[in-house]
């Protein structure tokens, strides 16, 4: 069995031959030994995003002192670039230094700057470069991102939307964005009936990240957007909402096609056991029974209320069931819980309790001893 790969070997020895080779072709007489040596030099007790730091210093040494000189041999890299294992799932990484490079060495020429990163980003995603730029020069990269909406690559239109997330994943996060999201929409909107999943994909993550901090913004536009929607832009609403669905804030529910206020009928929680020893499972049952003489959509989530050091409860909620009930159905139900012990949470003895939720609206709730 092959040794699994850490995300940092994305940017190892493979990678610096990839970036030597590149610029070896570019520019003529390039020290390709010499780079090589001082790209790998130090580098493997570095973590990722430190490996990503030190390649764009060694890069400064190696490429010339002016910004637009550099920018002739970046905007030649994607000709001659070498796209690597195609069943490497990070074989993408190699050109993040080079892309990033960008961000750093010509930041105070947003122009020439920006035109490298439309070029280039197919090549690993100028997300994170990006976003310096619109740190320091808001109003151009502002412009340009209007205008790669339209362009005919879906990687420098997922560029659009990616780059201007509020919380990206890794990137610095644009504070300016999450207090007030409004320039983000017109964007957004661009790229709502994109034709590239890639794309919608992105467009509905930047939702989520909006939606962390500004719900309300996110529920008034996925309102209009619900109105004669495509079943690809369906898909944005449905995505871009899921936190907000976790959260159980009510009025999403109707706009993923759940009944407004469904109606059920003597819900409650059945437990298998109301005392649990820690590493146990938690065995609990519901029946869901309507009355109605027509069919009702909604969510069925449940909140585990746990226990915490100072006595106090803190609650987590998870995803169940998505119902559809027939008109005058009864639907009996039986879910588990583990109380195992996982690095993640740390479990302290006491009354805990469930919490049954339809469409984020808490409707029954049992109490249940953890002991140890």
């Amino acid at each position: 069995m092959s040794e699994q790969k850490l995300m940092k070997d994305g940017l190892g020895t493979d990678a610096v031959d990839r970036i030597s080779r590149v610029l070896s072709v570019i520019i003529e007489d390039f020290p390709s030994k010499k780079f090589t040596q001082s790209a790998l030099d130090g580098i493997e007790p570095l973590a990722l995003k430190q490996r990503v730091d030190h390649l764009i210093g060694v890069l400064a040494d190696y490429l010339p002192n002016d910004f637009q000189s550099t920018s002739t041999i970046l905007l030649q890299v994607k000709q001659y670039w070498d796209w690597g294992d195609e069943n490497d799932t990070l074989s993408g990484f190699a050109a993040w230094p080079l892309i990033d490079y960008v961000a750093v060495y010509g930041i105070d020429e947003p122009k020439l700057a920006l035109q490298v990163l439309k070029d280039i980003t197919p090549l690993f995603s100028a997300e994170f470069a990006i976003r310096p730029f619109i740190k320091q020069h808001f109003e151009f990269t502002y412009e340009q991102a209007l205008l790669w909406c339209n362009d005919d690559d879906e990687h420098v239109r997922r560029l659009a939307s990616e780059g201007f997330r509020p919380r990206l994943p890794w990137g610095m996060h644009l504070n300016q964005f999450c207090e007030s999201p409004q320039p983000i929409f017109p964007i957004l909107n661009l790229l709502k009936d994109d034709a590239s999943l890639y794309v919608r994909k992105s467009v509905a993550n930047n939702l989520n990240d909006i939606s962390k901090d500004n719900p309300d913004d996110v529920v008034t536009l996925c309102q209009r957007w619900i109105k004669d929607a495509s079943a690809e832009r369906q898909f944005i609403i449905r995505q871009g909402l899921r936190s907000l669905v976790k959260s159980g804030r009510p009025d999403v529910f109707p706009l993923l096609g759940y009944t407004a206020k469904p109606q059920v009928e003597k819900l409650a929680i059945k437990l298998q056991n109301a005392k649990i020893k820690l590493g146990e499972t938690l065995e609990f049952s519901t029946i869901l029974e309507s009355n109605l003489d027509k069919a009702q959509s909604f969510v069925l989530d449940y909140k585990v209320h746990h226990v915490k050091a100072n006595g106090l409860t803190t609650a987590k909620v998870f995803k169940w069931k998505n119902i559809t009930l027939q008109p005058r159905q009864n639907v009996q139900l039986q879910k588990s819980h583990s109380f195992k012990l996982i690095t993640t949470r740390k479990y302290y003895a006491g009354t805990h309790s469930i919490e049954l939720q339809i469409n984020g609206k808490s409707m029954a709730k049992a109490d249940f001893e953890l002991v140890f």
